[in-house]
């Protein structure tokens, strides 16, 4: 019985590889903002007994995050993967209290917290990997060098491939600060996926839904080769994938120098 944790494992992505670990027999906890979600996640899974777990939290919370690993930390000896998929729109710029931006500090501030935090147990699994469901691949958007919050300009769109490209280079440096370790890193690009649109609001929220009746894949498909890349990673260092497919590593967006300058700019989170 290997030993997963899914944060944003209530909806989407998230959800559909927990149900994976859990049907396989495996033992999971998930991590998510709405306790609703998170019962009757609990419910569903309710065969699955002992196995499974949810913690709420605002991922948004650098303290947040912290007090997670700690739960984590006080439940498990050892983890064979983290899975990151938390996200969630946000229309309007909103400051969290550690004075990032919303958008940046759920997909990029949480991802480097958890991942960091729990490397230790991570180094003691099997086969350990973080995962990072995210849009590696995707050239458009930057870091924000001298405006990380994005206090000047705000726009909903800016403030996504901001963090975006912030989560690919969460991996380079990750990967790059642990040439020794055993945890891999994977950047995954899913691919148009039919994940829902809860987050949005209005008019978006239904022209996404639109969207995906026709165009998107269903969970089911775009979770398989995550699974494939879990249990038979290929070669060494960092992985980075759009479905099935290899990410050159020249990519501009995965320039390790940008990598290390944007750990130098946000390694204060690892010590609250």
């Amino acid at each position: 019985m290997r030993t997963y944790v899914v944060s944003g494992g209530t909806a989407g992505m998230g959800r559909g590889l927990a149900r994976h670990f859990l049907r396989r027999g495996d033992q999971v906890t998930i991590i998510g903002s709405d306790p609703a979600k998170g019962r009757r996640f609990l419910d569903q899974a309710a065969r699955a007994g002992d196995r499974t777990a949810f913690v709420q939290a605002d991922l948004t919370s650098v303290a947040e995050n912290v007090r997670v690993i700690k739960e984590i930390t006080a439940r498990h000896e050892s983890l064979d993967g983290l899975v990151l998929t938390a996200m969630r729109h946000f229309p309007r710029r909103v400051e969290t209290p550690d004075g990032f931006e919303a958008t940046f500090a759920l997909y990029y501030v949480s991802r480097t917290v958890l991942g960091y935090g729990l490397t230790g147990l991570l180094e003691k699994g099997e086969n350990p990997m973080i995962v990072s469901v995210c849009g590696v691949g995707v050239t458009k958007g930057r870091i924000h060098w001298d405006d990380l919050s994005l206090r000047n300009g705000f726009g909903h769109i800016k403030a996504v491939l901001q963090a975006g490209r912030a989560t690919d280079l969460l991996g380079v440096a990750y990967s790059a600060g642990h040439p020794g370790g055993r945890t891999r890193f994977l950047l995954h690009h899913p691919g148009f996926t039919d994940s829902g649109a809860d987050s949005l609001g209005g008019p978006a929220k239904a022209v996404v839904k639109v969207l995906a009746r026709f165009f998107a894949q269903p969970i089911e498909k775009s979770i398989q080769p995550i699974i494939e890349l879990m249990d038979d990673a290929p070669g060494r260092g960092l992985l980075a994938y759009d479905r099935r497919t290899p990410i050159d590593p020249s990519l501009p967006t995965l320039d390790p120098g940008d990598a290390r300058r944007l750990y130098e700019r946000t390694a204060h989170v690892l010590r609250p």
